[in-house]
């Protein structure tokens, strides 16, 4: 009998990471994401946003902010993806209540680049996140990268946003997938606080979902509205031309 409980208690070891046995999740603050997600997003895995419009680059951040605790965040974008999308906003950060010293920023040449460096900068305990951004399709981001990826993040636990800039959905490991598009903020100020139209449409925990989050700039945190939106609110991204002025949807 201590051999069978001895082999059994081997197997338990090797299937806990496909079964998230133990694993940490940090809740995002809105309370039916949270429910479906399990009490959470999975910490050490790898979750996929696909961008609707600028607004994701705001959610990505935003989730980065919550799963990273104190440490640092990396954000590695590829050069094509700048001059496409813009560049990531020290100003947008700062709108967000995210402290940008915070943010590490690496451009890759391409793809491949961008994917090497994710790999590599998951050895790093000293990160809590990093958002990889990768455009389009490419081949080099196949199902057997995405594993390599989910493996990296697992084995020193840092959690990796990967958010599509411009891309159809593939065969992936990630935990995680989201659409994302920027939704109308509160009438009750000029600015407002930033709101998501979040769709949960993968989730290797079970259910999915459909929600509209406002980002507490205050609180560093996501929840449900109390009204309906009126124009559009803050996005994180710089225009194209370079300016680091905070970019605005139009309405």
């Amino acid at each position: 009998m201590p051999n069978a409980l001895k082999k059994l208690e081997q197997a338990r070891q090797l299937l806990q990471p496909i079964l998230n046995e133990g694993r940490s999740r940090m809740r995002l603050g809105h309370a039916d994401a949270d429910s479906v997600l399990g009490g959470g997003l999975l910490l050490g895995a790898v979750h996929e946003i696909f961008a609707g419009d600028a607004g994701a680059s705001g959610f990505a951040a935003c989730a980065a902010q919550r799963v990273s605790g104190t440490k640092k965040m990396l954000w590695i974008i590829q050069d094509f993806s700048t001059l496409e999308y813009g560049t990531p906003s020290p100003t947008g950060f700062a709108e967000l209540g995210i402290d940008p010293t915070r943010f590490l920023l690496l451009r890759a040449a391409n793809a491949e680049d961008a994917l090497r460096a994710g790999v590599d900068a998951l050895s790093c305990t000293g990160l809590g996140a990093v958002i990889l951004e990768i455009v389009g399709n490419p081949k080099v981001l196949d199902l057997v990268a995405s594993r390599r990826l989910v493996l990296a993040a697992q084995h020193k636990s840092v959690t990796v946003i990967l958010l599509r800039q411009g891309a159809i959905a593939e065969p992936s490991a990630a935990q995680t997938r989201w659409q994302i598009r920027s939704h109308h903020s509160s009438a009750t100020d000029d600015w407002g606080m930033p709101r998501f139209e979040t769709e949960l449409v993968r989730n290797r925990q079970g259910e999915i979902g459909h929600w509209v989050m406002e980002w507490s700039c205050d609180d560093g945190a996501f929840r449900k509205p109390d009204d309906q939106a009126a124009h559009f609110g803050l996005v994180v991204r710089t225009p194209a031309d370079g300016s680091f002025a905070a970019a605005a949807l139009a309405g």
